[in-house]
């Protein structure tokens, strides 16, 4: 619900220490918050979502104390300090839990495009996105760009209600999941308004230059040989590209078509290129999950 709120700035502050020089902090909160601002001698119309008009008002009572306190204040600095401190990512950090998972951390690190080979449970999807998050908030990066391929965008999704984006959205969800455990909501909401965070089927990859982005291209056993290729090529200047799949789950009609699979063949020796492999020592879900897993590969051998 929209409202309409009156800040009273007190008559002691000084207008251009509080809001910056051209209004640069004004003009800071205005983007980051998503609210209109209206300046009226010593006092501030803030107009927009309620939540959003209540967090403006709390950040500019703060702003206040520090300027009566130091003289100035950079929004800037305050906000990326709040969100330091409310992040769930900057609490946990990325703390790889097993050698298989550090070697893929340092892979990420040290590679422009990373293969993660393993099964469900060994923190492939995971730990990109938290590496993601990493680089984006650290500057490495301007965007991080997630794809999915939506396997059965035939015959069944045609059955599901709504648009195309909305079919596909169940197909995504995971990546949502990822997200949500390392920032708040109203953080990955402006994220999504503003396009720095894309949540996209595959499909929609093509034809794109993605230039300064972090992109995750999740479940690529999925992938025929033609769209992994079309995904690889999508790479621009100052990106990285991180492939996670697990190759015993192929969903394609026909099996030996993953285009992940001939990844292994075809790009296995590039420099740039890294190929990582996790294994059941680094599940780290329920213990029984590796044992499942054990035992599936012990059947499937024999």
């Amino acid at each position: 619900m929209e409202t309409i709120s009156r800040f009273k700035i007190p008559e002691s502050v000084d207008i251009v220490s509080l809001l910056g020089e051209y209004d640069s902090n004004l003009k800071i909160i205005k983007k980051y918050f998503g609210v209109s601002v209206t300046v009226m001698d010593y006092e501030l119309w803030i107009k927009g979502d309620e939540e959003k008009v209540k967090n403006v008002n709390g950040l500019l009572e703060r702003m206040v104390k520090i300027v009566l306190k130091e003289g100035s204040v950079d929004t800037r600095d305050l906000l990326n300090s709040e969100e330091r401190s409310s992040s769930k990512i900057e609490k946990v950090g990325i703390f790889p839990k097993t050698k298989g998972q550090q070697a893929y951390v340092e892979a990420i690190d040290e590679n422009d495009i990373i293969f993660s080979i393993g099964p469900a449970g060994t923190g492939k999807t995971y730990l990109a996105v938290a590496s993601a998050v990493e680089s984006l908030r650290s500057g490495k990066v301007q965007r991080i760009v997630l794809t999915r391929p939506a396997v059965e965008a035939g015959e069944k999704l045609g059955f599901l209600p709504g648009d195309m984006i909305e079919k596909v959205d169940p197909y995504l969800r995971p990546l949502y999941d990822a997200l949500f455990d390392m920032m708040s909501p109203e953080r990955f909401n402006y994220y999504r308004e503003k396009s720095i965070i894309e949540i996209a089927p595959l499909a929609y990859m093509r034809g794109r230059t993605l230039n300064n982005a972090f992109i995750i291209l999740d479940e690529a056993q999925n992938t025929t040989h033609g769209q992994l290729k079309m995904f690889l090529t999508r790479m621009g200047f100052g990106s990285k590209v991180v492939v996670t799949g697990d190759i015993t789950q192929v969903d394609l009609e026909e099996k030996n078509s993953s285009g992940l699979i001939e990844a292994e063949k075809i790009l296995s020796g590039i420099k740039g290129v890294a190929f990582i492999y996790l294994d059941e020592e680094d599940v780290v879900r329920n213990p029984i999950v590796k044992r499942i897993i054990k035992a599936y590969e012990n059947f499937e051998k024999s």
